[in-house]
């Protein structure tokens, strides 16, 4: 029901080819560098500066599972492309198989080919899977010049899990500190608060998060969700289509209903069945359940 948007959302842009500036690491080789003797063919040089644009756009904004499979094809026509390989990672990680990411994670490292994005995106792999000492291995291995939001969010991360919430919220404001857009990082640091049962607190930083990005519908299920855990039923003044609307009434009437507030329960889901574009077995059922006297 808590949404972590995309709790720690894949905002660093990639680098690929070797002919791409890293975001994170130290320099490659740019476009304008000289190419030497045996790569002066124009028309080689701008195949190879398609490639890489093609495999920064299939990176960041391609659908993740359309990189997935560009990249995978990619590789099987020529598998000893490091810079495929990377891509084929990261593609990955951001279609959220990370269990299929860290094998090719492991294997760049293996081969000699990490740097810093690479272990970042290792390191939150390896969280998502509760591998967290290897995560906490990974992220150490990241220097202490690597400034970037990733960085803090994935060490906030690694610090909600232990429990560490002087270190966590330290993490957290420096992420914010560093982006442009700080909403998903805003949403992020929210849900840790939800975690600590602070959904004042919470709720205030869903606010702030909103308003850098109104349009983000995981910060307005959980703005909904702090209240309702506070006991405020009522649906947040947010722009938000029927649909939208019924599924916010449906997640509020379940805190509800945990809350011992059965007839308000009753009255949340009835109206998410009634606002809904289309029928919503989620709210009926439990509707009719609540009706039968019958709460699962």
């Amino acid at each position: 029901m808590i949404l972590s948007g995309c709790p720690l959302g894949h905002t660093i842009r990639a680098a690929t080819a070797g002919l791409f500036v890293l975001g994170l690491s130290a320099c490659t080789e740019p476009f304008d560098a000289p190419l030497g003797p045996e790569r002066e063919d124009p028309n080689l040089v701008s195949s190879v500066v398609d490639d890489v644009n093609l495999n920064d756009l299939m990176l960041t904004v391609a659908d993740p599972k359309d990189g997935v499979a560009y990249f995978r094809d990619a590789l099987s026509r020529d598998p000893d492309r490091p810079d495929l390989k990377r891509g084929y990672a990261l593609s990955l990680a951001r279609a959220r198989r990370h269990a299929d990411a860290v094998i090719i994670f492991e294997e760049l490292s293996a081969e000699g080919h990490s740097d810093a994005e690479l272990r970042l995106e290792h390191a939150n792999s390896l969280a998502r899977l509760e591998r967290w000492d290897e995560a906490e291995n990974q992220m150490a291995l990241v220097g202490s010049d690597v400034e970037v939001p990733r960085r803090y969010l994935i060490d906030a991360m690694l610090a909600d899990h232990r429990g560490d919430w002087d270190q966590s919220d330290a993490a957290y404001e420096r992420a914010r500190r560093l982006s442009a857009n700080p909403a998903a990082i805003l949403n992020n640091w929210g849900v840790s608060r939800l975690s600590r049962k602070d959904y004042g607190g919470a709720q205030k930083t869903f606010e702030q998060a909103l308003a850098h990005d109104p349009s983000l519908f995981s910060i307005k299920n959980n703005l909904a969700v702090s209240r309702a855990l506070q006991g405020e039923y009522r649906l947040p003044l947010v722009s938000i289509n029927d649909e939208e609307r019924a599924t916010l009434l449906h997640n509020v009437g379940v805190i509800a209903l945990r809350r011992g507030e059965t007839e308000v329960a009753k009255g949340l889901f009835a109206k998410a069945v009634e606002t809904h574009p289309r029928y919503y077995p989620s709210a009926a059922e439990k509707l009719a359940a609540l009706n039968a006297n019958v709460i699962n």
